[in-house]
Formats: C-alpha cells, sequence, structure tokens
C-alpha cells in the first residue's frame, strides 16, 4: 500500500473524530466547560463568547473551542479558540470571531463550547474530548 492513500485515510479518521457531536467514555467528570449567559457582538460582527473550565492531566496542547448558531441548528459559526491549562483548577475562557458577514445579530442564540485535546497516537495528533456544553444564550450589542 502506498503512503498517499494511508495518509489520506488516517487524516479522514481524524476529520471524523472532530466531528464527533457526543464525549467518548473516557472523559473525566471532574472536567467541565461552561458558557456564560450572555454574549456580544459588536458593529463590525465581531462575536465575544465566554465561559469556564477546569481539566487535568493532558499529554498534548487542550484547546477551548466554541460555535454559535441562531436561525438553523445545522448552521454555526466558529468563534476562535483559546489554549486551556489543565491544572485541575478552574479558569476563565474568552473566544472572539468574526463570522460569515449578517450570519449573527443581537438576540437569542446558541452557543456549543467545547475542551478537547491533541492527543499524540501513532505519530498523528488525535482529539481527546475533556469536556463539552451547549448553552442558550443572549447575544447582546457591545
Amino acid at each position: 500500500m502506498s503512503v498517499r492513500p494511508l495518509l489520506a485515510a488516517t487524516a479522514g479518521a481524524a476529520l471524523f473524530l472532530l466531528a464527533a457531536p457526543t464525549l467518548p467514555a473516557s472523559a473525566d467528570p471532574y472536567e467541565t466547560v461552561t458558557v456564560d449567559p450572555v454574549g456580544r457582538i459588536a458593529d463590525d460582527g465581531t462575536v465575544t463568547l465566554s465561559g469556564t473550565y477546569r481539566c487535568t492531566g493532558g499529554t498534548g496542547p487542550v484547546f477551548v473551542s466554541s460555535s454559535v448558531g441562531q436561525r438553523s441548528p445545522s448552521v454555526r459559526q466558529g468563534i476562535g479558540g483559546t489554549r486551556a491549562v489543565c491544572d485541575g483548577a478552574e479558569h476563565v475562557w474568552e473566544n472572539t470571531g468574526k463570522p460569515t458577514s449578517g450570519a449573527l445579530e443581537p438576540g437569542a442564540a446558541h452557543v456549543e463550547a467545547t475542551l478537547m485535546e491533541l492527543s499524540p497516537q501513532g505519530g498523528l495528533p488525535l482529539p481527546r474530548f475533556h469536556a463539552a456544553e451547549q448553552q442558550d444564550i443572549t447575544l447582546t450589542e457591545a
């Protein structure tokens, strides 16, 4: 087998795992991520979301990622990512991003935040989910 199909299959498997909506059984119940009930949207469309997280361990880099949607549950806008420190203490996270023009406006929205580690396995960084949270919020004008 040549290297190119093997790399494509491995990359496809990693993307599939990144899209997984549920946490694996290995996630520690002590590890958490929360979403604040209010987010901000600036006049130029820049969105800021925030919350807290707690995690332990971690052999690779860990991030808090977030996405937000309003009109359709299947359309979400990625809003940045924050590097996490997994020392068992509670920390604040804040992500800022500028989604597609006109995609979001002040009002009710739905946010998903994920605490995810890129864990080295077999030479490839594969996702290991520490925690995830979905929260209805209000986007207010900044």
